[in-house]
């Protein structure tokens, strides 16, 4: 009869656990179809449930700092980026975050800092080289941000979004290798508008 209980037990806990991991896939299933329709108060809305059970969650901090992001709410954006990043101190995923919304605000002087952060523990990594190379270019850097640049570059040779970033400078700078470098870009992407648009 014990083992009996104890089955039972156990099989009810199962089904339980089944249940919550079903509810919990549904709601970011929801939250991310939303958010493919642009309806990002809704993707937010549907996670709250959630969020009030689970306040301390990685990724819904995460996902919470991307939507509140991509809704234009910045401090809320801010928040659980540095909330999620509090959770797991080495995740790179909400330094970048941060520093994307740092960007977006305008604030490189906050931006900046976590980028280096981002790059102390991987110093190669693909959009925290970028992030520090826009802030850099922002604040008129353009010597240090060329030289991550073509760090970058000798690791990604035909990278647009690198090249974009060395026409941006080139053009501010009135260098002689910015016609050369539009080229570039149009021979590896003949649609890009960026550098198009630079050109003009």
């Amino acid at each position: 009869m014990k083992t009996f209980l104890l089955s039972l037990l156990l099989f009810v806990s199962i089904v339980s656990a089944d249940q919550t991991q079903q509810s919990v896939r549904q709601s970011y299933l929801k939250s991310y179809d939303y958010e493919r329709m642009g309806k990002y108060e809704e993707a937010i809305k549907v996670l709250i449930p959630l969020y009030k059970k689970y306040p301390k969650t990685y990724t819904l901090n995460l996902r919470f700092g991307w939507l509140f992001y991509l809704k234009g709410n910045f401090a809320d954006a801010i928040g659980h980026y540095k909330k999620a990043s509090l959770l797991k101190p080495y995740a790179i995923d909400p330094r970048l975050g941060l520093a994307n919304v740092y960007l977006k605000t305008q604030n490189y002087s906050k931006a900046i800092p976590i980028t280096l952060e981002i790059l102390k523990i991987d110093y190669y990594n693909f959009y925290g080289n970028l992030y520090y190379i826009q802030a850099l270019a922002a604040q008129k850097k353009y010597k240090l941000a060329k030289e991550v640049i073509f760090k970058m570059l000798s690791l990604y040779p035909t990278s647009v979004v690198y090249l974009e970033q060395l026409a941006h400078i080139y053009k501010a700078e009135k260098s002689p290798y910015f016609k050369q470098t539009i080229e570039d870009i149009l021979i590896l992407d003949p649609n890009n508008v960026y550098a198009k648009s630079l050109s003009r």
